[in-house]
């Protein structure tokens, strides 16, 4: 939706542009664990996943009017993905790798299905969900419960445990949701002057 309403508007306005970067590397890092375990759904989903984030990204540049710190804060994404990339590469020995880079990708998953919990103690104390997206919650529980599953058929902790936050944050955004329902947000009524 994000995506849509820059092209419709040809505008930036009220889309944040740290998600698209975060996400984007994140996926990266667990494309570089896909490839390192010769996993094809981790490598074709995440390949994905950061093609489409790679694109938020350039059409958030484009339609950006303040592009310098736009393309500052990608430059400092890139600069960070090949840094990872020369330490995993150069510095870590073959044997922990695996581990030392699904460590890395686990701890950083989990923080950023963790990030949201800000804007749920706004919705508590505002008592409306305007904030939250019901479609982003939905497809969140529905990505992090499958990823779980994968995990744990694979019986790999890497992708199992990082993505059981993003079930429980989804739950909570739904109680809330239903808690607080958007039919009983108050309209609110401009300040006499």
């Amino acid at each position: 939706s994000d995506l849509r309403q820059m092209l419709v508007t040809k505008s930036v306005e009220n889309i944040q542009f740290l998600p698209f970067l975060t996400t984007d590397a994140n996926n990266l890092s667990w494309l570089g664990y896909g490839c390192l375990k010769g996993d094809g759904t981790v490598i074709t989903v995440n390949a994905i996943g950061a093609a489409l984030q790679t694109l938020y990204i350039l059409v958030y540049l484009y339609y950006s009017p303040a592009k310098r710190p736009v393309l500052l804060q990608v430059l400092l994404l890139l600069a960070v993905v090949v840094t990872g990339y020369g330490y995993f590469t150069i510095l870590v020995d073959t044997g922990t790798r695996l581990t030392r880079l699904g460590l890395f990708c686990s701890v950083f998953t989990i923080s950023m299905y963790l990030s949201p919990l800000a804007d749920l103690a706004k919705v508590v104390r505002s008592k409306s969900t305007r904030c939250l997206s019901f479609p982003l919650t939905v497809t969140t529980l529905v990505a992090s419960s499958s990823w779980t599953l994968y995990g744990l058929q694979l019986h790999d902790p890497y992708i199992t445990v990082p993505n059981v936050p993003g079930i429980v944050t989804s739950l909570v955004r739904f109680w809330l949701f239903q808690r607080y329902r958007p039919e009983q947000d108050k309209p609110y009524s401009p300040l006499p002057a």
